[in-house]
């Protein structure tokens, strides 16, 4: 691996800070943007791992690409808004809106010619497997009359050549479509012209099969490139001056006013209106001429820093089509089984009594180790079977169509329970998805509840209302995640099960205030956002800072995915400046500058970008003999903290509590998908200690971890 894969590039990065006094200085917080693009960058770097296999690293390929996408569409978007705008504002780093827009080119041009390159080493290595990734030229005459039979059956019918010219304006190109720009001469006139030929990717697939795939060997063609060598048949009569590919992306952020009256119609239009974003950026490949190249920005109004110039494979995010074709099981992870949480086994391997585990003692389950289906899903199914259970309330951020949690709530309704479904329409990328499954538990008779304009309900909560004796009882769960049944085999999440009355008392409070007008002046145990989450984290903080300063022994430890707020980051100083230790274990991005003389020398930022992706949020002081833990759905990220209702709730059981800072131990020890920053702002692999038999890995760890908790606890 070379040196460029392990850390960032020395000359990009700011020189530590030396001598900083004032907690406002800029050398103290990392550019948001560009620490988001150094999270990139790690995915990247495991794409480029020989380590790990290769269908794994085609897909974290596939992984970058997706990400960056969505950044700018989203992240730079909103930096091209503030330009246009006029707002030139320095940020918390010291550098405004088109400065970042210029560091960001600068970074993601040599992330791209990196990935270029790795998509080429994986090409020839996939190829000794098997399985080839070729172009037209490079098939046998058999294989070339094969592709060209499907084109003339499969693809040609679907394409649409538009020309560029008089009565013709420069057609529309949708947000993330892949195109060929085509230059054509009429041999009569000697006319050129400029014409558009979209690649049909979203009816066919993105890489054309060669022949019949057998269980060892598949070859592929991408599709652009079957279109690009019959031309001749979509502009019959004309000459094919040249071609190019090229792929725009458009902004698709939008907000709906505070005052919209009606939210679904609200967010309904502006998903119309994204379609018709801005254009972000253009990519064209390295092999299109100068006059096409020229010819395309001016029709799309572009600057020259936003198109950037590609030598490889263009949209590496239909890699998954390759990624997920069967067989080859030596070039993957090995699978994975999740197991049942030993708490939540039942007899003989019957389904355990949720609520009877529950009210013996509070559950914690850790996705994807412990079985998002036999913890969260039968929770909701029990709760749904049960004849004594009144209520089912429940926020849904995002959802997957497999999971049975939203169809729960319909058989919830026809069984006469009341059923409440807070779901979040501006979720975003998901608002379609989630507009439709409002609109299908409307009609079953749900009580639908779409929170506040202003506010997007991102906690993840459940509360389930039962009768016992003369009173009733609420069991409640608390996730880090979504109640997606996909994301919960991939991502890493906490979820606590719980009937404490306080909390379960805080959580109903939730769901009042969202779905009234209840404004609860303080809650018993949990944190929320936007009310006083912040407060409470920094209040966590004094009090672990005076714990120090009174000889006992201190510590905070936090995970979370971001941590750019700048009142948490100054407390976090605070907090060094008095000399607690500060363990951070940040997946992505993170404006806070580590170990700084005389401010931040005690604070130690990691980051695992793995196997699963990182995704729980935990909050940890050691105080004395006391650790307080929180676990919940927030960030600390101004948007978490002020715009978005989030929920943390306490971890008090002692052997739960020890599960919780185990798992983060263990990321902090992970060799093996670790980086560590700097205080020059660049990150750098950790590299496994040779003396130790085998290195460290967090998700391998808790794997054989849990499968081991699980086999002894069916066993007994």
């Amino acid at each position: 691996m070379t040196d460029q894969q392990i850390s960032a590039s020395p000359q990009d990065a700011p020189a530590a800070p030396s001598s900083v006094t004032d907690l406002d200085a800029p050398e103290l917080y990392i550019n948001r943007e560009l620490s988001w693009l150094d999270f990139n960058d790690r995915v990247l770097q495991l794409a480029e791992d020989p380590a790990i296999p290769l269908l794994e690293r085609l897909k974290f390929t596939a992984i970058f690409t997706s990400n960056l996408d969505e950044y700018f569409m989203i992240r730079v978007a909103g930096l091209h808004d503030q330009v246009d705008a006029g707002l030139n504002d320095r940020g918390s780093d010291g550098r405004r809106p088109t400065e970042t827009i210029d560091a960001i080119r600068e970074h993601v041009l040599g992330l791209l010619e990196r990935q270029s390159d790795c998509l080429d080493e994986l090409r020839v290595e996939l190829e000794e497997h098997g399985i080839r990734i070729v172009s037209m030229d490079d098939l046998d005459e058999a294989q070339r009359a094969d592709v060209q039979a499907r084109f003339r059956r499969q693809i040609f019918p679907v394409l649409t050549p538009l020309a560029v010219g008089l009565g013709r304006p420069f057609p529309y190109i949708s947000n993330l479509s892949l195109s060929l720009g085509v230059l054509v001469r009429d041999p009569v006139t000697l006319t050129e012209l400029f014409a558009r030929v979209k690649v049909p990717k979203e009816m066919l697939p993105r890489f054309v099969t060669v022949g019949d795939a057998q269980g060892d060997e598949a070859t592929f063609v991408p599709l652009e490139d079957a279109i690009a060598a019959n031309l001749e048949a979509l502009f019959p009569g004309m000459e094919i001056v040249d071609h190019g590919y090229f792929r725009v992306t458009r902004d698709a952020d939008f907000e709906v006013s505070d005052e919209a009256d009606d939210l679904l119609r609200a967010v309904e239009a502006e998903l119309r209106r994204r379609r018709f974003g801005e254009v972000v950026r253009v990519e064209v490949d390295a092999q299109m001429p100068d006059s096409l190249r020229e010819e395309l920005t001016l029709a799309l109004g572009v600057e020259p820093r936003q198109v950037y110039v590609e030598k490889g494979l263009l949209d590496c995010n239909d890699l998954w089509q390759i990624v997920r074709i069967p067989g080859f099981p030596e070039l993957r992870d090995p699978p994975w089984m999740a197991v049942t949480q030993p708490r939540l086994q039942g007899e003989d391997g019957a389904r355990g009594d949720i609520f009877a585990a529950m009210r013996h003692g509070d559950v914690l389950v850790h996705h994807p180790y412990d079985s998002f289906s036999t913890s969260v899903e039968r929770f909701v199914e029990q709760a749904v079977a049960d004849p004594d259970v009144l209520a089912i309330k429940q926020t849904v951020y995002r959802t997957s169509d497999d999971s049975p949690l939203v169809p729960a709530r319909v058989a919830a309704t026809e069984r006469g329970k009341q059923a409440v479904a807070l779901v979040e329409l501006k979720a975003r990328f998901d608002e379609r998805a989630n507009i439709a499954w409002a609109r299908k538990l409307e009609e079953a008779g749900v009580h639908v509840v779409y929170g506040h304009p202003a506010l997007k309900t991102h906690a993840k909560c459940v509360l389930v209302v039962r009768r016992e004796g003369d009173g009733v009882r609420h069991y409640v769960h608390v996730g880090t995640g979504n109640y997606h049944a996909t994301t919960a085999r991939l991502y890493t999440d906490f979820g606590l099960f719980t009937c404490d009355p306080q909390i379960a008392a805080d959580v109903a409070d939730m769901f009042n205030f969202l779905t009234g007008f209840a404004r609860p002046r303080r809650y018993r145990k949990v944190l929320i956002a936007p009310a006083h989450l912040r407060d409470g984290i920094l209040q966590e903080i004094e009090r672990t800072i005076a714990a120090h300063e009174r000889g006992e022994h201190a510590r905070i430890v936090m995970k979370m995915n971001a941590l750019t707020d700048k009142r948490c980051i100054r407390g976090l100083y605070e907090a060094s400046r008095a000399g607690v230790p500060v363990d951070l274990n940040i997946r992505g991005i993170c404006s806070l500058v580590p170990r700084v003389a005389g401010v931040s020398e005690t604070i130690n930022v990691t980051s695992v970008v793995g196997r699963f992706l990182e995704h729980s949020r935990i909050f940890a002081f050691e105080r004395g003999d006391e650790t307080t833990v929180y676990i919940g759905s927030a960030d600390l990220m101004p948007r978490n903290l002020d715009t978005r209702v989030e929920l943390l709730t306490p971890i008090e059981d002692p052997l739960l509590k020890a599960d919780v800072m185990d798992a983060v131990e263990r990321c902090f020890a992970d060799d093996t998908n670790a980086w560590t920053l700097g205080p020059d702002g660049t990150w750098t692999r950790m590299t496994p200690d040779p003396d130790r038999p085998e290195p460290r890995s967090v998700h391998r760890e808790l794997m054989v971890g849990h499968t081991a908790r699980a086999a002894e606890a069916h066993q007994t």
